[in-house]
């Protein structure tokens, strides 16, 4: 079976030289495991830390190679995904465009291997929709990341950002929606960051996702095509208190009716997390993904052996659903 995965990471070393090089915050600096650390704006907590795996492409997709199956990749941002949107506007704009020329040259490298997503700085609506604009008709990007929230400025559901959401919706992207700890570290600091790490980040996603959803943004934009990462964190769980507690939002219809229009992966490790994500969001919305190199797919491929699938569903999971769901262009010798 061919497989797609749909939360994949890669970061160009030269989106960090100019971080490298920044005197005041955010910045970055080289850290002990062949990677970087990077602070975010106004030293404030929450640190994003990568290590070597991160940064080679070829040795990356050499392991997906070592797992004896045909995997394909969609890169996303991930936690670093804030970034663009904790510089000055013009400095987060050139940012953007440099993240989103390296994953162009991916694309072109590995067609048919490799579909990868836009960043954009949201400080600024107009700047968003033509960084947005450049990424899609120029670069031929496949999809858009879309942090947890806009650093300590802003939340991504501001009604100044709406011009951005219709021209998404326009273009029919997947918006990619992950956490960027730039919200919860506070709260959650200590134990060597292990509780932030652990729920922060979930909560996150899970309050990111909210947002959209009690803005009546999914309400007013129906072809929004939201993909949360990690079994969409903690909201299938808590889907009847949200639809319980919801009802000073004004909303038309309960909150589960826009959960169940969201997208997730199976980013849990947890085959009973994963189990459930495929019930609650239907088999029809849920793709494979591994997070790598957050997580080892090895380790994620085991754990969804423990779920009973049909054939049906398993082609679904791993392969189809990415295809339909991200608008994947196959190249013919791909999709034989």
């Amino acid at each position: 079976m061919k497989i797609i995965d749909s939360h994949f990471h890669w970061w160009p070393r030269s989106i960090f030289e100019p971080l490298l090089k920044r005197e005041g915050y955010p910045k970055a600096v080289v850290n002990a495991r062949g990677g970087y650390t990077y602070h975010g704006a106004n030293g404030r907590r929450g640190t994003v830390a990568s290590w070597k795996e991160w940064f080679d492409l070829d040795e990356e997709l050499a392991y997906m190679d070592s797992l004896g199956h045909d995997i394909s990749v969609v890169c996303s941002i991930g936690p670093l995904s804030v970034y663009f949107s904790e510089l000055p506007v013009e400095e987060g704009r050139d940012a953007a465009l440099a993240w989103n020329e390296e994953m162009a040259w991916a694309q072109r490298r590995y067609p048919g291997r490799v579909w990868a997503s836009a960043a954009v700085p949201l400080v600024d609506t107009r700047v968003a929709i033509d960084v947005l604009d450049d990424a899609v008709n120029r670069l031929g990007l496949m999809g858009v990341n879309l942090p947890g929230s806009v650093g300590k400025e802003g939340m991504i559901d501001d009604e100044r950002l709406e011009p951005f959401y219709s021209r998404v919706e326009e273009l029919g992207l997947p918006m990619f929606l992950h956490p960027t700890d730039a919200v919860f570290a506070d709260l959650l600091q200590g134990y060597n960051d292990a509780l932030h790490l652990s729920l922060g980040r979930v909560m996150e996603v899970s309050a990111a996702a909210s947002r959209l959803i009690l803005s009546g943004m999914m309400e007013r934009h129906p072809g929004l095509k939201i993909v949360m990462s990690h079994t969409g964190g903690a909201l299938p769980y808590q889907s009847g208190r949200m639809d319980k507690n919801s009802g000073t939002a004004g909303l038309p219809k309960p909150v589960s009716h826009y959960l169940h229009r969201m997208f997730t992966d199976t980013v849990s490790p947890h085959s009973a997390g994963m189990k459930f994500a495929i019930e609650y969001f239907g088999a029809d919305n849920v793709m494979y993904g591994t997070d790598y190199p957050c997580w080892d797919p090895a380790v994620c491929l085991k754990l969804l052996e423990e779920i009973e699938m049909t054939p049906a569903v398993k082609q679904k999971i791993f392969h189809d659903n990415a295809v339909r769901i991200l608008g994947l262009k196959m190249p013919a010798a791909a999709a034989a």
